[in-house]
């Protein structure tokens, strides 16, 4: 439940590398330059409603422990998802990108790998 919430990014490092890793066009790495998103996110038991803001667009993925899920990235491309709860940490695995996301201490610390490529964000809740 330390993910329910609403968390805004504060910092990151390697946003533009990582949308180059995940082939992200030329047009939209410039749109999303310095855009920090918002992500709401509401847990219930196994259930995880993520929904991310940004000036763009917003995008709202449901995801559930231990079965394969649907995604949608902010790019508008799908991809298939198989979430998992593992030492306090939400990991959500596909065939491009693998996300987890874990509180230490007041912050949620996102870490997102396609390829060698890792993007780092570190969120504060309000």
């Amino acid at each position: 439940m330390a993910f329910n919430g609403k968390w805004k990014i504060h910092s990151q490092e390697n946003h533009e590398e990582f949308l180059k890793a995940l082939d992200v066009p030329e047009m939209l790495l410039k749109m999303v330059k310095g855009v920090k998103p918002t992500t709401i996110i509401e847990q219930t038991g196994d259930n995880f409603t993520i929904r991310v803001e940004t000036p763009l667009r917003t995008i709202t993925n449901s995801i559930t422990i231990g079965k394969e899920s649907e995604i949608t990235a902010m790019d508008g491309r799908r991809f298939m998802c198989t979430a998992r709860l593992e030492d306090g940490k939400l990991i959500c695995v596909t065939d491009k990108f693998t996300h987890i996301r874990e509180i230490q201490g007041e912050d949620m610390v996102e870490t997102i790998t396609a390829a060698s490529t890792t993007l780092t964000r570190i969120c504060k809740r309000v």
